[in-house]
């Protein structure tokens, strides 16, 4: 595959996706005029964080910058893994860096053990919590599973200075089970954590109460942990936030989470509008619905196209704008295409309209696991 053409984009949106794609499916990309027309342009610190993650986690990848960084040439190396640290920008949550790692670690040729540092919750990205929720009880559906597969929370840090640490281990797979997961079931219980850092621990416990009285109405088995980091562990900005999750009886797991305005930015938010609103996201995300909830569309298609040469059916809520840019990229990486069927909401009011997304993969199979 030395040969495979060359990918070529414009802009810097969606830089993770190509970035990814292009490293499993082996071929070279050009992506140009990033921010060409901005007062400060081409790429940000924490693009330039990824792209060093991606050169840590893979070996003999080629990555040209031009002088004003607005032209980047990638060119895949081999996926390696191996036990790694990675000091994240705080600009962006840790999320950022993991949702991507959560597509290439169970191709590596070693086991992937690494420790992150920065932002574990913030407005803009997933937070590791919530990925810890939903996006490994999604990879165990495609066989990825295992005693080594863990998200662990060493330290919470909150925007804009971070000092937050998570490990991220993952076992690595020769190839992927196909999936047929269409009925998400109904909702049994509902569990969350509220989180408080270098603030008082009565606001995780604020936060809890407002929830409940959104929740309570709905069902009875509802658990929200609190979490209070003290000393070390609570990085160096202050913050409090939520993370609530609905587990259904199929095993869907749907997400919503909030966390407050960053230390000097925006108004200050009451714990108990902040612990409202977090369970009303969650009623929205219940509402759209699917099977894989909406921060988890992509992961989902991914694992579906790289699956055995089988067919494999997910049905996901209303696809967001990112998970759509997401299947073009598919096409142009793997030629693979997706057969969409709408299912309109049924008669019991089953929340909003669903997708029924089909696939045939493309038979990825991990050449550089070594077997043993």
């Amino acid at each position: 595959a030395g040969e495979a053409q060359c990918l070529s984009y414009t802009g810097c949106n969606f830089l993770r996706q190509r970035l990814v794609l292009a490293t499993l499916s082996g071929r070279p990309l050009k992506i140009r005029k990033i921010r060409a027309k901005e007062e400060d342009p081409g790429l940000r610190d924490f693009e330039a964080s990824f792209i060093r993650l991606i050169d840590k986690v893979t070996n003999g990848s080629r990555i040209e910058i031009n002088q004003t960084g607005t032209t980047l040439y990638y060119q895949p190396g081999l996926l390696y893994g191996g036990s790694l640290e990675h000091d994240c920008s705080p600009s962006r949550g840790i999320g950022y860096y993991l949702e991507s790692l959560l597509c290439l670690a169970p191709f590596m040729k070693h086991p992937l053990k690494i420790v992150l540092r920065g932002v574990t919750n913030d407005q803009v990205d997933p937070s590791v919590d919530v990925l810890k929720a939903t996006a490994l009880p999604l990879l165990k559906k495609f066989g990825i599973d295992g005693e080594s597969l863990e998200i662990k929370i060493n330290r919470r840090g909150m925007p804009p200075k971070g000092g937050g640490e998570i490990l991220f281990s993952c076992p690595v797979r020769k190839v992927l089970q196909p999936v047929q997961f269409t009925d998400p079931g109904k909702i049994k219980r509902i569990r969350g954590t509220a989180y408080s850092v270098r603030v008082s621990p009565q606001m995780a416990n604020r936060m809890v109460e407002s929830a409940r009285g959104i929740l309570n109405k709905f069902l009875p088995d509802i658990y929200i942990y609190t979490d209070h980091m003290k000393g070390i562990n609570s990085g160096k900005s202050p913050g409090f936030g939520m993370c609530l999750t609905a587990e259904t009886i199929n095993g869907t797991i749907l997400s919503a989470e909030l966390a407050s305005n960053p230390q000097g930015q925006g108004a200050a938010v009451l714990p108990e509008e902040l612990g409202q609103n977090c369970a009303k996201l969650l009623l929205e995300e219940v509402y759209r619905g699917g099977c894989v909830d909406s921060t988890n569309q992509s992961l989902a298609l991914l694992l579906m196209t790289l699956g055995q040469r089988d067919v494999s059916k997910v049905l996901l809520g209303p696809l967001s704008p990112y998970t759509i840019e997401f299947l073009r990229h598919l096409r142009s990486f793997f030629q693979i295409m997706f057969k969409i069927e709408t299912k309109a909401a049924e008669e019991e009011h089953m929340g909003g309209e669903k997708v029924l997304m089909t696939c045939v993969g493309i038979g990825f199979c991990n050449l550089s696991k070594t077997i043993r």
